[in-house]
């Protein structure tokens, strides 16, 4: 049975994480936390393995419980986040951890529905933390998973429309028994040998019942529709100094970059906007920035001034450069460089 196989194979090659109780541990009765896979989850959301061990190691020795990180203030929380991008996340985080704290006793519900209600949890993440904290049969389908069942079946049909089928392929292999290990077993198989480029086919447990490996072009699954351009778009971003401290303000929590501390600046559109200084001063250009995000490109001007007083936006503050998001701090960077 393809399960079984892939679980023998996940005994010896088990990937070590820091939020991961291994199979060694497991089979002597160690159960995993709750807390600490529901963090790693909310954080792999689109988000790499290599980004997340970081912030998920200080995260949790800042934080240790659900308890505590409900008790958080929201703008260190929002700090310790910086970098990780997609910043609805970490609002999320917030809002799901005061309900489980406050309203439900300190517990993850265990159930799918229960984890559904959950601010920031979606059928990927329910299903997760259902199969790996609390060893409920779910059928858990991440992009590694897609690109193993894609091969595996050999499916013609390209992505996004060929989620339902790969979902119905990896419910139909999904065990009653471990199916927490197994949950992880198919991502690891799918990040370490399933790859997207160059699959070590010759060493994959699943070699013989591969579909795709026959055709000598497994590579080429999952099969992908042409993607889109990405619009580009345009802004301003005012870096105001007054001796030790930065004129910052923090985004409002709703948008991109919500509930971010970052600096004064101009919407971003379709074409270079007109400026708009946060207060009357000598600015000075220094260059400008680009940063991808999902949907669109930015390029983002930067001006800087050496200049005190009342500014019409945010305030004048000390600055920790790793609280500021991304695009921010590549600004930041950018206008000490030019020193």
């Amino acid at each position: 049975m393809l399960s079984a196989e892939l679980l023998a194979w996940y005994d010896r090659h088990a990937r070590d994480m820091p939020w991961r109780v291994g199979p060694a541990a497991r089979a002597a009765g160690m159960r995993p936390d709750p807390y600490a896979v529901w963090l790693s989850e909310i954080m792999l959301q689109q988000t790499t393995v290599a980004a997340v061990r970081g912030y998920f190691t200080r995260f949790l020795a800042r934080w240790p419980d659900v308890g505590a990180l409900a008790a958080a203030d929201d703008g260190d929380v929002m700090g310790e986040w910086a970098g990780l991008g997609y910043y609805a996340r970490a609002r999320n985080l917030l809002k799901c951890a005061r309900i489980v704290a406050h309203d439900l006793g300190g517990r993850f519900p265990r159930d799918r529905a229960g984890l559904l209600a959950l601010p920031g949890i979606g059928p990927y993440t329910a299903a997760a933390i259902g199969a790996i904290a609390f060893d409920r049969a779910e059928t858990v389908v991440d992009g590694n998973v897609e690109r193993v069942m894609a091969r595996l079946h050999a499916v013609d049909m390209p992505l996004p429309a060929a989620k339902p089928v790969l979902v119905a392929h990896a419910a139909a292999l999904t065990p009653d028994t471990r199916p927490g290990d197994y949950a992880q077993a198919v991502m690891d198989l799918g990040a370490t040998i399933c790859t997207p480029r160059a699959p070590a086919c010759g060493i994959c447990p699943w070699a013989g019942a591969c579909t795709a490996r026959p055709t000598g072009d497994a590579a080429s699954y999952p099969r992908k529709a042409a993607k889109k351009a990405r619009p580009l778009r345009h802004g301003t971003v005012y870096l105001a100094q007054n001796g030790a401290e930065w004129l910052v303000e923090r985004r409002p929590d709703a948008g991109l970059l919500g509930g971010m501390l970052g600096f004064p600046g101009t919407d971003w559109t379709d074409t270079p906007p007109p400026p708009a200084p946060p207060l009357a001063a000598d600015w000075q250009p220094v260059g400008q920035v680009r940063h991808v995000f999902t949907h669109f490109n930015l390029i983002l001007q930067v001006m800087r001034t050496q200049a005190g007083g009342t500014p019409e936006r945010g305030q004048f503050q000390r600055l920790r450069p790793s609280d500021l998001p991304s695009v921010m701090r590549k600004a930041f960077d950018l206008a000490q460089s030019a020193e």
